[in-house]
């Protein structure tokens, strides 16, 4: 059951990062990622209520406001990479997440793999990594790893610390009301003293979008975001957590396939090599059980 969850949040976070291409190509400022959080608060709070969620202890509130910022976190360390570096570069880097995840998971809990589930794990990795890898990668343009290899550990971290709150038996919408809520005050408080910043920059450019419209597009990414979280929760609830790890970062297959039909973007022979190595490995993971 763990792999299903852990494919819907491939399906929902892969989602997510198609909307976020999308808008990448407009002109748009980080007002959007206020609203994909407070989205996630809005709906999150409404699951508390609906479904009676509670927090019940001070270990709760703060594993789900460590959530919150490393989400922030994440965010900010992978913007600042995309601006100084080479995208192809930022993203090999930030892939590493999967292997992070599995070493500490080991350290913290002693969480191990069976042979079979290891061979899966590093099948779906190298999948992954050959994908990334695709682009013109070489030591001439490594500006920006620093800001990489840190969104990687940003990430890592919001994985652990979601694995965490199920060890808690922390109530799933308690915690997200945690995150969503610190993180939409994070990037709402960043947005505010960038302000000045980015009204200079909209005055000297045309097209950019309304505060409104940027925070209303906001609103409807959060809605894949908070899906996404739900289901990884989930997964971390009852799977191995370098495993879920490893298959929720497959939701660049997801952006992949969008490139090729909705862009029309041909695949590159590394690609094709990558898509088919991933999903040997979910097979191979699918039949260690």
């Amino acid at each position: 059951m763990w792999i299903i969850f852990a494919l819907l949040a491939t399906v929902f976070f892969g989602a997510r990062g198609v909307l976020y291409q999308w808008t990448s190509q407009k002109k748009i400022n980080r007002n959007l990622l206020f609203g994909v959080f407070f989205v996630g608060f809005v709906i999150s709070a409404l699951g508390t209520v609906v479904f009676e969620h509670t927090w019940y202890g001070w270990a709760d509130i703060t594993v789900g406001l460590a959530l919150g910022f490393g989400s922030f976190a994440a965010n900010g360390l992978l913007h600042k990479g995309f601006s100084v570096g080479k995208a192809s570069l930022i993203s090999i880097l930030s892939g590493l997440t999967p292997l992070f995840v599995l070493l500490f998971a080991f350290l913290l809990w002693q969480e191990t793999l069976t042979t079979i589930q290891l061979i899966g794990f590093f099948i779906i990795f190298g999948g992954l990594y050959i994908i990334r890898y695709s682009s013109d990668i070489s030591l001439n343009n490594l500006q920006g790893a620093q800001w990489g290899l840190l969104a990687a550990l940003a990430f890592a971290f919001n994985d652990l610390m979601g694995k965490q709150s199920t060890l808690l038996e922390a109530d799933t919408f308690a915690t997200l009301t945690s995150m969503f809520g610190f993180g939409s005050f994070l990037f709402a408080v960043s947005w505010l003293v960038k302000r000045k910043k980015m009204l200079a920059e909209q005055g000297t450019s045309q097209g950019y979008w309304s505060a409104s419209k940027t925070f209303s597009c906001g609103l409807l990414i959060g809605l894949t975001n908070v899906a996404g979280m739900v289901a990884i929760i989930s997964a971390f609830a009852i799977g191995n957590t370098g495993l879920v790890s490893a298959i929720s970062g497959m939701n660049i297959l997801i952006i992949l396939l969008y490139s090729r039909i909705i862009l029309k973007e041909s695949f590159t022979r590394q690609e094709v090599i990558g898509l088919a190595t991933a999903f040997l490995g979910v097979i191979v993971l699918r039949l260690s059980f």
